[in-house]
């Protein structure tokens, strides 16, 4: 695994730098067998990483998540680095940059330069949405339960240029996927849809749709940022060609900083919009030579990055996504999955409806519920007051635990709701 550079050039000053270092990669490796297993609470080794562990049964990331000590380590090293030195170390930024984009590509099956930095998930899929040549009478297809961030930029398309929306309909917590690729058409342009649904935790079947979208030639989009994480992602395996996903949720990175990848097949299908003076090649030839001005696009997704990036942001998150590269993304999903049951079982138990679906394949690590006699609300506060933290969301109480969650929390939690 790769060890980030935080730019120590002047000797003087490496003694905090190389103690943070010290710090970040302090053990760095977890064998990946130890880390997670399916029917056992995580080791301590992980829950160590998360401060917030000592204070918090901390349910609710799929709301904001805390950051590990990593997370933080390495984002607090290179604002040290630019309080010290400034833009002395500015290449081994860029090299960061690198790194995290690879590290990312990782994750998901893709190549690097498929993958840019964005400021979050409602600028990635509006970058995706405007990007596609319009004709009046094109449609786009989605669900009535998506998050506010996958509606507006396609609901805009209505006013600028004719476009329709078809939604299909949740019904017993679940999207049909047979109901949502029925709504294609010949003037089907594109198809979006929640990886994860934020409100049941149902998670779509992507190989299923985008295989029927692929086969098409309509341009599928995921919002991935309820899942990315927490299950394992296959970009070519779910016939992905498009995804964006803030690190805050179950990435467990920063605000502020988020993944837009863009697949070689579709990139010409979409141009950027928002331009600057990173989205084209050679964008720091003026360091060398005259500025000439050429409106040629970087290759790939880099071409919607279009100025200075969120430097610390995309520190934060090459650490947070190296923890799960660490841990292998297979078993994480497994250890999740295997929790996830585990709380919907018990909270059945106590007789609260669960709302998100429990067949194989449709499950994740969001697991949302009501109670006959107590409103969603009315439960959130009373688990808040025991630093139990979990959300509500459209008229249910959800809980939505990370890989460093254990049982023994989830019983905690059981036992702190009413009968």
């Amino acid at each position: 695994m790769r060890r980030r550079r935080f730019g120590v050039r002047n000797q003087s000053q490496s003694g905090v730098y190389a103690r943070m270092a010290a710090a970040l990669h302090k053990g760095r490796r977890i064998k990946a067998a130890a880390y997670c297993r399916p029917n056992n609470n995580m080791n301590q080794v992980i829950r160590s990483l998360f401060p917030v562990c000592e204070k918090y049964i901390y349910m609710n990331h799929a709301a904001v998540s805390p950051l590990s000590t990593r997370v933080r380590d390495a984002m607090r090293a290179l604002v040290e680095d630019v309080t010290q030195n400034g833009s002395a170390n500015y290449e081994d930024w860029c090299r960061t940059y690198e790194e995290t984009r690879q590290s990312a590509a990782t994750l998901v099956n893709s190549r690097p330069h498929e993958i840019a930095f964005m400021r979050n998930t409602s600028d990635a899929l509006s970058a995706v949405a405007n990007g596609i040549d319009w004709r009046e009478g094109d449609n786009v297809v989605s669900c009535n339960v998506e998050f506010p961030s996958n509606i507006y930029p396609w609901l805009r398309l209505r006013e600028a240029h004719g476009v329709q929306m078809k939604l299909a309909h949740e019904r017993g917590g679940r999207i049909d996927p047979e109901e949502l690729i029925s709504l294609i058409d010949d003037r089907t342009r594109a198809l979006t849809i929640s990886w994860v649904q934020f409100a049941s935790g149902y998670r779509s079947d992507l190989a299923r749709i985008g295989k029927f979208c692929r086969e098409r030639g309509v341009i599928f989009v995921i919002d991935a940022i309820q899942g990315l994480g927490g299950l394992k992602l296959d970009v070519e395996r779910d016939y992905v060609d498009a995804f964006a996903a803030d690190a805050h949720k179950y990435l467990i990175g920063p605000e502020g900083i988020a993944l837009l990848y863009v697949s070689d097949r579709v990139i010409d299908r979409i141009k950027p919009t928002v331009l600057g003076w990173t989205s084209v090649k050679n964008y720091e030839q003026f360091s060398h030579r005259a500025v000439e001005y050429s409106l040629d696009y970087r290759e790939g997704a880099g071409r919607f990055e279009c100025g200075t990036l969120n430097t610390a942001g995309v520190y934060g998150l090459g650490a947070a996504i190296d923890l799960f590269l660490e841990a292998g993304p297979e078993k994480v999903e497994e250890y999740l999955l295997s929790l996830s049951d585990y709380l919907a079982e018990r909270l059945t138990s106590k007789g609260y409806e669960v709302v998100s679906p429990r067949n194989a394949g449709e499950t994740s690590a969001i697991v949302t519920c009501t109670h006959p006699r107590h409103t969603p609300r009315d439960l959130h506060r009373l688990l808040n007051s025991r630093n139990i933290h979990t959300a509500p969301r459209m008229n249910r109480l959800r809980i939505s635990p990370h890989f460093y969650n254990t049982r023994e929390e989830v019983d905690a939690l059981i036992e702190a709701l009413p009968d």
